[in-house]
């Protein structure tokens, strides 16, 4: 990289920073934080780096008034290591942030909570979650309740209120067949772009991979390498080009270490390393066998289309367009939005994948209690019948499925059998269920 391409990244991740430090956008998420806080001693609030945890607790009533703590000042790092209580002298409302750089301060929240557990309250924010959900649960056991915050859904980008979630779909109210809207909202740009909240500033495609660049090198370089021993840069940024390229298939770390040069236990932990800090997730098989075989390795997804596509050495809207992979990053799309509305249900959706030994395949399989939506997801603007065929299937292997949805890129609502419904992305996205 050159020092004129550093200075642009630079500038642009400044000029993001300030401009959406005026410019907050509501986040879904943040009723239910202000919520379980009154009831709960400790929220911990997880999420990828740039995701917006500190936009959130800054500028979401009634955060501001807290005393607000960032273990990204050495001093303060310092502090906690001498004396960590003295960091919450005199005040009942704490927001930690970067906890995960100071574990070690986590039984001194314990404590501080023990004490006084009718009026201290700590919010516990930090861009490592394996990591950190760990120590709560072992320091914090019954004290605690979680969220994990994602880039924003099309509805938060357009700052629009969430009018309907999944909780409709399990309900087994669905959208009126019908045209949902004159326009289609064209996904691909959108999958170039990503939905970090900075990249909202921008419109041109050279912003975002500028953008995206200094990401990966001050992000994910810098900061994993303060997480975890990274022996070999090149190895790292192959080995996620490579999983960037197998977002959302089967997990087969044998593979991945041949065609990467990698040893197979570094592939391991370098695997670990980027779900531990939010940067992808693994997708566990959905396992309930009634009389097929089914496949039970994870797939892995990023968390942002943005972010995959980059990896993948996709920059513009051409080649991206015409890309094998287009239809998973198009899926990673549609996870991005599933993980933001199945947070928001009570309790909580758990979210699968399907697939027999055959060759039958659910994109999705969303779990709530014993009620299931299955879900397709086709990078298309035409509804074939055709595109139903593993819906079919899984409905009749699981007959007590409250619905079958195939998501996709139209812009047209429509009964394709009994219980599958073709849905726009944007509904979801947008929250409109």
């Amino acid at each position: 990289m050159t020092v004129s391409q550093l200075r642009n990244i630079i500038h642009i991740m400044n000029d993001s920073h300030s401009e959406l430090e005026s410019k907050y956008k509501p986040r879904w998420v943040a009723p239910l934080i202000r919520g379980a806080i009154e009831d709960h001693p400790v929220v911990v609030l997880s999420g990828a780096r740039q995701v917006g945890k500190s936009t959130l607790l800054q500028n979401e009533s009634p955060f501001p008034a807290w005393r607000y703590i960032t273990f990204d000042d050495i001093d303060v790092l310092g502090q906690a290591e001498a004396d960590p209580a003295s960091l919450w002298a005199g005040v009942n409302e704490i927001i930690l942030d970067e906890v995960q750089k100071t574990p070690f301060i986590l039984p001194a929240v314990k404590r501080a909570v023990d004490r006084d557990r009718r009026n201290k309250r700590f919010i516990l924010s930090g861009s490592a979650n394996i990591l950190l959900l760990q120590k709560v649960s072992e320091t914090l056991a019954g004290r605690s309740v979680l969220f994990n915050l994602y880039p924003m859904t099309l509805g938060e980008t357009l700052e629009k209120p969430i009018e309907g979630g999944l909780d409709l779909l399990f309900k087994g109210d669905v959208p009126c067949d019908g045209v949902f809207s004159q326009e289609m909202l064209d996904p691909i740009p959108l999958i170039l772009r990503g939905f970090m909240p900075p990249l909202l500033s921008y419109q041109r495609a050279e912003d975002f991979i500028l953008w995206w660049e200094g990401y990966v090198a001050t992000y994910l370089e810098r900061d994993l390498r303060q997480l975890s021993q990274i022996e070999s840069l090149p190895a790292f940024r192959r080995l996620m080009g490579a999983l960037a390229l197998r977002n959302g298939q089967l997990v087969n770390q044998t593979e991945i270490a041949r065609d990467t040069g990698i040893s197979q236990p570094t592939v391991y932990r370098y695997i670990n390393l980027l779900e531990a800090t939010c940067l992808l997730e693994r997708l566990p098989a959905f396992a309930i066998n009634r009389t097929k075989r089914l496949i039970k390795s994870p797939k892995i997804y990023w968390i942002d289309p943005g972010l995959c596509s980059f990896l993948a050495g996709y920059y513009d809207e051409e080649s991206l367009l015409h890309a094998r992979e287009v239809g998973s990053f198009f899926e990673t799309l549609v996870f991005l939005h599933l993980k933001a509305l199945s947070q928001l249900l009570i309790p909580r959706a758990n979210i699968y994948y399907w697939r027999t030994a055959s060759g039958e395949e659910v994109d999705f399989v969303i779990e709530q209690g014993r009620k299931l939506i299955a879900m397709e997801v086709k990078l298309t603007n035409a509804l074939r019948y055709e595109d139903t065929h593993g819906l079919r299937v899984f409905l009749r292997e699981y007959p007590e499925t409250v619905l079958g949805i195939l998501v996709y890129a139209g812009n047209e609502v429509r009964h394709l059998h009994e219980k599958i419904i073709a849905i726009p992305w944007t509904i979801f996205g947008r929250g409109e269920l």
